[in-house]
C-alpha cells in the first residue's frame, strides 16, 4: 500500500456530515489525518463523527458551521486550530445542485448558488491561508463538477458557479505557490450522494435505494455509480506528499462519462 505520509496533518472538510464529504473525511481519517468536519445540522454531524471514529479508531472534530455565514466559519477555523493545533488541508466540499432553465432562474437563485459554492470556498480559503503559512505550506481541494468545463442545457446557475470554482482554483494555485500551498479541484459526477438519496426519496420511486443506484449505474459507461470513498481516495492522494508537484489542475472523477478532459 502506498504510504501517503499524512499522519499528524490536520484537515477541514466542509459539508462533511454525509455523502461525498463523509467519504472524503473517512479516507483522510484512515490515512492518519486529524479531521474536522462541518455542516449545518448538528445531529447529522455528530452521527457522522461517531461513524468515522468507530471505523477508523481516530478522533474526529465536529463543528456546526454554515459556509454562507462568515461568523460560523471563523468559529470553525478557530476551533480546529485551537483543538488540533494546526491546519494543513482544506476541502471545500459544501454545495448542492441548482440546475435549471436560465430564464426561470431568479436573481435570488443565482445569488444563493454563488454564495454557497463560490463564496463559501472563498471565505474558508481566506481564513485558512494564514494557518497554512504558519506551518510552511498546505493543500486546498475545491470540489466542483465537469459541467463547469462543459455546461449542458438547463444547467444554470450550477455550471456557472462550478466554472467559477475551477477558475478560482487556477488563480489561487498561482498566487499561493510562494507559500507552498497547492490548490487543485476535483470535478465529480455520477457519485452516490446524499443529495441523490434525497431526490430518490422525494420522487417516491418503487424499490430499494440499492435498486435505484443500480438502475442509475446501468445507464453509465462503467455500469455503476462511483462511491463517495472513491472520491476520498483521490483527495487523499492529492493532499499527500506523493502529489507535491501537482497544483492548478482540474481532475475529473466521473467514470469516463464526461466529454471533456
Amino acid at each position: 500500500m502506498m504510504d501517503l505520509r499524512l499522519e499528524g496533518k490536520v484537515a477541514i472538510v466542509t459539508g462533511g456530515s454525509e455523502g461525498i464529504g463523509k467519504g472524503i473525511a473517512l479516507r483522510l481519517s484512515e490515512a492518519g489525518v486529524k479531521v474536522a468536519i462541518c455542516a449545518r445540522r448538528e445531529d447529522v454531524l455528530h452521527r457522522t463523527t461517531q461513524d468515522i471514529q468507530n471505523q477508523t479508531g481516530n478522533d474526529v472534530l465536529a463543528v456546526a458551521a454554515d459556509v454562507t455565514v462568515p461568523a460560523t466559519l471563523e468559529t470553525l477555523i478557530g476551533t480546529t486550530v485551537d483543538r488540533l493545533e494546526r491546519l494543513d488541508i482544506l476541502i471545500n466540499n459544501a454545495g448542492r445542485s441548482a440546475a435549471g432553465s436560465f430564464e426561470t432562474a431568479t436573481d435570488q437563485v443565482w445569488y444563493e448558488d454563488l454564495d454557497l459554492k463560490l463564496m463559501g470556498a472563498v471565505r474558508c480559503t481566506r481564513l485558512a491561508i494564514p494557518h497554512m503559512r504558519a506551518v510552511g505550506g498546505g493543500r486546498i481541494i475545491n470540489i466542483t463538477h465537469p459541467g463547469g468545463k462543459q455546461p449542458s442545457v438547463g444547467s444554470c446557475p450550477t455550471s456557472v458557479s462550478r466554472a467559477a470554482g475551477i477558475a478560482l482554483t487556477k488563480a489561487l494555485s498561482k498566487e499561493l505557490l510562494p507559500d507552498k500551498i497547492l490548490v487543485n479541484t476535483v470535478c465529480l459526477t455520477s457519485i452516490k450522494s446524499a443529495q441523490g438519496i434525497r431526490a430518490w426519496k422525494a420522487a417516491g420511486s418503487p424499490g430499494t435505494l440499492e435498486q435505484h443506484w443500480q438502475e442509475e449505474g446501468n445507464r453509465h459507461p462503467l455500469g455503476r455509480l462511483g462511491e463517495p470513498e472513491e472520491v476520498g481516495d483521490l483527495v487523499a492522494f492529492l493532499v499527500s506528499d506523493r502529489a507535491s508537484f501537482i497544483t492548478g489542475t482540474a481532475i475529473n472523477i466521473d467514470g469516463g462519462l464526461s466529454a471533456v478532459v
